[in-house]
């Protein structure tokens, strides 16, 4: 997967799906609902910097191809030089990539998204539900406990009024197992 540089001064539209939707530590010009057909958003990625260590990575979110699917989420008019501070956030097996998502009024518009494709040193691949949660509840690194990342998400996605049953199933899975499972 090859990264993606946007034009240098030009403003650009950034989808996020993950923790992009409700920690926006970022500067930006515009933000608006969104959502990516194609890809489906799941915890199959490895978090060894932000909410893992690289001996115990937790679990975040990336996107797979799927082309019956529709990714809810939120979009970012940004400036190219938010970059520098994102591709740092996001450099544990992230890309960016060239993609079209729409808003809520159906324009579209070709904007960058973070993908993690299988295949870069911190995937994890598929898992079941209970599985997930209990890898997220034994989890911690630098940002904090895995499962915060998760209910955060969770949290952001209902207000954003998107039913997503891959992240609604495990954050149930999380709450059947309590707070002191292991991975």
């Amino acid at each position: 997967m090859t990264t993606t540089a946007p034009a240098a001064d030009e403003p650009i539209w950034l989808f996020g799906y993950g923790s992009l939707i409700y920690k926006v530590d970022f500067p930006y010009l515009e933000r608006r609902r969104a959502r990516l057909r194609g890809w489906a958003r799941r915890f199959w990625q490895g978090s060894h910097d932000h909410r893992g260590t690289p001996e115990a990575p937790g679990r975040v979110v990336t996107l797979v191809a799927d082309p019956d699917a529709v990714c809810v989420g939120m979009a970012y008019q940004v400036t190219p030089a938010v970059f520098a501070h994102l591709d740092h956030r996001e450099k544990n097996g992230y890309a960016r990539i060239a993609a079209d998502f729409r808003f809520d009024d159906d324009r579209e518009v070709r904007g960058l998204v973070y993908v993690a494709a299988p295949g870069n040193e911190a995937y994890l691949g598929p898992a079941d539900e209970d599985a997930i949660a209990r890898h997220i509840a034994g989890a911690r690194g630098p940002s904090g406990e895995n499962r915060d990342y998760l209910l955060a998400l969770a949290a952001a996605l209902r207000e954003l009024g998107s039913d997503d049953a891959h992240v609604f199933g495990i954050e149930r899975a999380l709450h059947r197992i309590g707070d002191d499972a292991t991975v």
